[in-house]
């Protein structure tokens, strides 16, 4: 017979990591591109309800939130702000360098003004004078690299950002950018079937920089043996077994998935308490999509 795990359980129960050398956060984070309208556009359904789920995960002891500027556009900022502003205790990690043309519609805009432009509306929305993790949410193949690192070096420089982070990158690009700036974490597509940045999750822990999967339930798409038959042994979802196995996975990991319910949020929080045999980790490693 398996016991439920329990509903809410302490973000440090997953343990911490430190970013950039000073800021020391929960490995169980929250990620908040889903707290706005359909295709990430527009404002939430339950506006009230999406400010509730950003303080009950504070009182979980999350503290480390990543948002963008381009989730709503503008919305996301605007629900942190106005559930958890002035941030005690909390890091907010926010992003730029997409445009949003639609719902469901993405494109990089990398050009520096651009970049400074919505940086600048990050730091309004959020009511701060310095963001303290700032990430290039893509490089831009339309503009030369080197403009793009350049100019957040700038940001850097003007005490706009404290730490810089990137998205969607290689070893190469992360390289190329390190030789630029400072880079303290990376945000890849990255769950227990996709697989694609092995790399550079290695790379991550070899340097020291913190690795932050972004679609780490590929968007609820989990529906595999394997999954359910460890969930069984640990009387788990597949949902939190497939966060457990990103805790397991690195100690680089910082995991952030998010929800629009309360009661989702504790039972990704209770994956934090599941602790993996070897038998379950060779299982799970041997997932592909």
């Amino acid at each position: 017979m398996t016991t439920a795990k329990p509903t809410a359980v302490p973000a440090a129960a997953a343990g911490t990591i430190t970013i950039g050398g000073d800021l020391t956060v929960n490995r169980m984070g929250f990620g908040t591109m889903r707290l706005t309208g359909k295709g990430i556009w527009g404002p939430p359904r339950n506006p009230k309800q999406a400010v509730r789920v950003l303080q009950r995960a504070v009182e979980l002891g999350v503290n480390f939130f990543d948002t963008a500027d381009s989730y709503g556009p503008n919305v996301a900022e605007e629900l942190i702000a106005e559930a958890l502003y002035p941030y005690p205790g909390l890091v907010i990690a926010t992003k730029a360098g997409l445009e949003r043309p639609g719902p469901d519609r993405w494109v990089e805009n990398g050009r520096p003004e651009y970049l400074r432009l919505k940086l600048e509306g990050s730091l309004k929305r959020l009511r701060v004078e310095r963001i303290d993790l700032w990430q290039l949410h893509r490089v831009d193949p339309k503009v030369p690299a080197q403009e793009q690192f350049e100019a957040v070096r700038e940001f850097q420089r003007a005490g706009l950002i404290r730490h810089i982070g990137l998205s969607e990158v290689s070893v190469d690009q992360i390289e190329q950018a390190r030789k630029v700036v400072p880079i303290v974490s990376v945000q890849n597509r990255y769950n227990v079937t996709d697989r694609k940045w092995d790399k550079e999750v290695e790379y991550c822990q070899r340097e020291g920089l913190a690795f932050i999967p972004w679609f780490p339930l590929s968007a609820g798409a989990l529906d595999h043996p394997t999954l359910h038959a460890v969930g069984a042994r640990h009387g788990a979802t597949v949902f939190q077994i497939a966060l457990a196995w990103l805790l397991a996975r690195s100690p680089a990991m910082l995991v952030i998935p998010g929800t629009t319910l309360v009661e989702h949020l504790e039972e990704n929080g209770a994956a934090a308490e599941i602790r993996l045999t070897g038998r379950d980790i060779k299982e799970l490693d041997s997932l592909r999509s």
